[in-house]
């Protein structure tokens, strides 16, 4: 049994690019406290997800330079593997990303969205490519929004290369005359969140998944076992660190090892 403990930072939307590297690094440290290896940010939690009517400055470089090194530092401090949902500027425009910073503080890159859903693309660009990352005795990978939700291939990529757990950072708010949810994977929620349970047991790993707490949000932060359970969830809307102890041996990869392509 390899027992590891996993952190999902379930915020607040950040009032501005200044707040989020305040919550990310405070987060950080909750995370350090907590025994927790490794932590996973909502996605573009630095600066914010550039949601229609968040009212976000242009993105600026220098900006997250500095907000990458201020979390690199507290993830140093708190010996912290992060994954922190980020944006970045690149030449073919700007990207959905996060970055992977080792719990001695180092940058071990990013992992950018591929698959973007078509509200998205005038706002961001697409990336390429698929890699995992280690940290200590984990191997992971990392989707993000709406690439996990509706492109399991996504998943299974990481999966079928040794992927224990595979991160999800997700941006999700209450949209007009939505259904508001109280219980996880609820017949009458949407889809999203039961397929998080697909993503696991399809595949026989771990599938983490992290939003931003927000007043009735479709979906909600929760880790999910390899054989499709749910583990546990953050409630609906409460702010706060969803840590969970997890055991790495249960993530085979079996199914995901079986496809053959």
């Amino acid at each position: 049994m390899k027992q590891l403990r996993i952190a999902l930072a379930n915020l607040r939307f950040p009032s501005s690019p200044e707040d989020s590297v305040q919550l990310a690094t405070r987060a950080v440290v909750e995370a350090g406290t907590s025994g927790a290896a490794i932590l996973c940010f909502p996605e573009c939690f630095v600066p914010g997800y550039r949601a229609p009517g968040k009212n976000l400055p242009v993105p600026d470089p220098t900006f997250l330079a500095e907000a990458w090194a201020a979390v690199a530092a507290a993830a140093r401090k708190a010996h912290v593997c992060v994954v922190l949902g980020t944006e970045r500027v690149t030449e073919r425009g700007v990207m959905a990303s996060a970055l992977v910073i080792q719990a001695d503080g180092r940058a071990d890159g990013f992992q950018d969205k591929v698959q973007l859903d078509p509200s998205e693309e005038a706002t961001y660009v697409a990336g390429t490519g698929r890699r995992v990352f280690q940290a200590g005795p984990l191997t992971f990978g990392v989707v993000i929004c709406h690439e996990g939700w509706r492109y399991p291939e996504t998943v299974r990529w990481a999966a079928k290369r040794g992927a224990q757990v595979v991160f999800h950072p997700h941006f999700h708010e209450a949209e007009a005359g939505g259904h508001v949810p109280a219980t996880f994977a609820d017949p009458a929620n949407t889809f999203h969140e039961k397929s998080m349970l697909c993503r696991a047991a399809e595949n026989t790993c771990w599938f983490a998944s992290v939003n931003c707490a927000s007043v009735g949000s479709p979906t909600t932060s929760a880790v999910v076992r390899p054989d499709g359970t749910l583990l546990r969830s953050q409630p609906y809307g409460q702010e706060g660190l969803l840590a969970v102890d997890i055991d790495l041996d249960e993530a085979t990869g079996l199914l995901a090892g079986r496809l053959r392509e």
